[in-house]
């Protein structure tokens, strides 16, 4: 991802997949410039713009929220056949 600032002309910044760990509900957590909203996210309670600006930063959060059951932080929002595997599969590669 380019830095905010460098995209090619007409590429959007938007990101809807949480960094940390995957879910993508649709809910838009930076908008076209990149710039974080302050999301909550309702699987692992990140909020974008707070602790998943930096790689190392989002790793460590993702191995303690694994390490802690992968718990969703609105339960009541987990799909009945979730997968937390597949869905750790749809973090964008540059924040692996």
């Amino acid at each position: 991802m380019p830095a905010v600032g460098h995209e090619a002309p007409g590429e959007s910044l938007e990101e809807t997949v949480c960094r940390v760990c995957g879910q993508d509900d649709g809910t838009l957590l930076r908008d076209g410039y990149g710039v974080p909203l302050y999301v909550i996210c309702d699987c692992c309670g990140i909020e974008s713009g707070l602790g998943d600006d930096h790689l190392s930063k989002v790793r460590e959060t993702r191995g303690y929220w694994v390490a802690d059951g992968a718990r969703w932080d609105v339960p009541s929002r987990r799909p009945e056949n979730w997968d937390l595997l597949e869905q750790l599969s749809h973090i964008p590669a540059e924040w692996r």
